[in-house]
């Protein structure tokens, strides 16, 4: 494939010619504009073996483009944006707030007029890194020189590191701005979206955009009613006991929980291919479990994605979409601490109550298809980064030791997968309207209520596990979940208390994967490659 220099050039025609990378993302917002000239954004690759004097264009960030309006309301989980900042709303956020970040942090991003700058700290794990950097990029390209100057510590790791008890009392200290991944009701950490939305090559899985439509073809060759009647899960059990506590409830000689669960060998997948393990084969029961491992899991979005009965075992943490889940609506609750015997009910109730239990896993894969698109997962990652900058209270500057980083210096230097993922999520033209429109923040008692509501549905399928005939005869009487006449904003987290959690479809540290070859994708400031 010929790839020709990142710039912001007219172009009549896209540039690249792969089956694939040649799809434009722009394909998700068309208007009835007329027909010009657009901006092509291409790649130059230098063919020859100086890979390390690539340097990034510097008239990309002067490209010009002025997007129309957007009509479009963004999903209200967005209103959970506003929560997360909600610490530093008063004060600010100082340079030594965000300098103070950087004990846990594994890089340091900085914008300034548009460029993006990188100082890397610790090396994360496998290419974590790599494609939450260049997710960013994509960002910079479909709106450009929209984003404001900001300047932010990002942490890479699989649990939120800023506790909130540490900052509450009449001495405390305001804390520390800190992105990373989840977050959970006991720490502050800014959720933003995971690098598995851009590809995750060390276990083949695709970048989001492209597997949300393998999955929808695979989701319809077996119906909802000719699947297996079963609870269905496939894991690395050995990242937390939860996971090794809920192997407890798969069929033996003696006992039949209704589920049917499987240990994931990825060293074997490796070896086979990855025949075994393929998300869009993977929608063939009626039921399909999600639990956390070390610290929150990226399965969520490709488990409710499936039609499936997503049977959620209590959750202590949250991404940036999952708060928008409304249990009984999209999911069903399982309780942590009686997995077995919950499990089975909720499929004995689901067999016996198929009409019901098909909403449920439509209304949950319906809004992922709706709300989860990379449409909204970058308009989430704009509105979160802006709202962020306007609290910043002094000017960003490239720190000394940054370094800026473009798609010539990440892609061009890049092989395998980590290549090839990066050339299928390359933004090709800027959009042409701006990003989905920012709700408004849910005042105090409107937070409290919705939370409660949602606590309260969940205590209710718990409590009544030992009264089966009353929660049959509850969710009947239920074709909307009665939390959804009152706001769609609910929190996917509330008061859990689930124990230990990782990032799932996980190759974790007890098997030691082998390599991406990546080891020269430049990110300033290490030599670390992020496997």
């Amino acid at each position: 494939m010929q790839l020709v220099a990142v710039t912001g050039s007219i172009s009549p025609k896209p540039i690249l010619k792969s089956r694939q990378s040649s799809r434009e993302y722009s394909e998700h917002s068309k208007t009835t504009r007329p027909k010009k000239n657009r901006i092509h954004y291409s790649l130059t690759c230098n063919t020859t073996n100086q890979t390390k004097r690539l340097k990034c264009p510097k008239n990309l960030s002067l490209v010009d483009h002025e997007p129309q309006s957007s009509s479009k309301t963004c999903p209200d989980y967005f209103r959970w944006i506003h929560e997360d900042l909600r610490p530093w709303k008063e004060t600010g956020i100082t340079r030594e707030m965000v300098e103070s970040a950087r004990r846990t942090a594994n890089f340091r991003l900085v914008i300034v007029n548009g460029k993006p700058f990188v100082e890397m700290y610790k090396k994360p794990f496998q290419t974590r890194h790599v494609f939450t950097l260049w997710g960013i990029l994509q960002l910079l390209k479909l709106y450009p020189k929209k984003l404001p100057d900001l300047d932010l510590m990002f942490d890479c790791n699989d649990r939120p590191a800023i506790i909130k008890g540490y900052y509450i009392g009449p001495n405390a200290t305001v804390p520390p701005p800190l992105f990373s991944y989840c977050a959970d009701d006991a720490t502050l950490d800014i959720v933003f979206p995971d690098w598995s939305f851009w590809g995750w090559p060390e276990i083949n899985i695709k970048p989001w955009d492209f597997l949300l439509e393998e999955i929808r073809q695979g989701n319809g060759k077996v119906k909802w009613t000719k699947r297996e009647p079963y609870a269905y899960w496939k894991g690395n059990p050995r990242v937390a006991w939860t996971r090794k506590d809920l192997l407890k409830c798969n069929v033996s000689e003696k006992q039949d929980w209704n589920a049917r669960l499987y240990a994931q060998d990825w060293l074997a997948e490796i070896e086979k291919g990855y025949k075994q393990s393929n998300l869009a084969d993977q929608c063939i029961h009626r039921y399909k479990i999600y639990i956390e491992g070390k610290g929150w899991s990226v399965s969520e979005k490709y488990i409710l994605t499936c039609d499936s009965v997503t049977l959620i075992v209590r959750p202590r943490y949250y991404d940036m979409f999952t708060r928008g889940l409304v249990p009984m609506q999209h999911y069903w609750p399982i309780k942590d601490y009686d997995k077995c015997r919950s499990i089975k009910f909720a499929v004995e109730w689901g067999n016996s109550h198929k009409k019901k239990a098909k909403e449920i896993g439509k209304a949950a894969s319906n809004f992922i298809y709706k709300n989860l698109t990379m449409e909204y997962v970058y308009d989430y990652m704009f509105h979160l980064l802006s709202e962020y900058a306007k609290l910043l209270k002094y000017q960003p500057n490239k720190p000394r030791k940054a370094i800026e980083f473009c798609s010539e210096t990440m892609a061009c230097t890049a092989s395998g997968l980590v290549r090839k993922f990066m050339e299928d999520t390359m933004v090709r033209t800027p959009r042409d309207t701006i990003p989905c429109n920012l709700p408004s923040p849910m005042d105090p008692l409107t937070w409290l209520t919705v939370n409660k509501k949602k606590e309260d549905s969940v205590k209710q399928v718990e409590m009544d596990l030992s009264y089966p005939d009353t929660i049959v005869a509850w969710a009947a009487t239920y074709p909307v979940h009665p939390l959804q006449s009152m706001m769609p904003v609910i929190s996917g987290q509330a008061g859990a208390s689930e124990k230990e959690n990782d990032v799932c479809v996980e190759p974790m540290a007890s098997r030691k994967l082998p390599r991406i070859a990546h080891s020269d994708i430049i990110l300033p400031g290490s030599s670390d490659d992020g496997a």
